[in-house]
């Protein structure tokens, strides 16, 4: 079953980093998803940009309004995500614990993915 593992922390937090734990952190990170790739589980990965680029369809009126910013406020934004392969939720619980150990901070929520398409983007 494909498993999103979403992750969040403070936007402000992450973008106060120097560079040497950001690199850190992305090396960390690399290490399991290598580990991932070599055992076929690992999927789509995105990081996104800040909430500062945001665009937000508000879908909730007629005609639908499209507004700067996200439209949550929460303490932690979405800062990306990871597609993995599990075979149970405690496979994903420990992806994500394993992804946890490599940057530490914030959360990781772990959601079973239902595939309505695979898309038609180049790889």
């Amino acid at each position: 079953m494909l498993y999103a593992i979403l992750c969040y922390h403070h936007e402000d937090v992450v973008q106060s980093w120097s560079k040497e734990k950001h690199d850190q952190t992305m090396a960390n990170l690399a290490k399991v998803t290598e580990k991932l790739t070599k055992q076929r589980r690992l999927g789509p990965v995105a990081r996104l940009l800040p909430t500062t680029a945001a665009t937000t369809l508000r879908k909730d009126q007629e005609p639908p309004l499209v507004v700067d910013g996200p439209f949550a406020e929460t303490k932690e934004q979405l800062l990306g995500f990871f597609i993995v392969d599990c075979q149970s939720l405690d496979e994903a619980i420990e992806t994500a614990r394993e992804l946890a150990r490599a940057n530490m901070g914030g959360s990781y929520e772990i959601r079973p993915v239902a595939q309505l398409d695979a898309g038609d983007l180049p790889a």
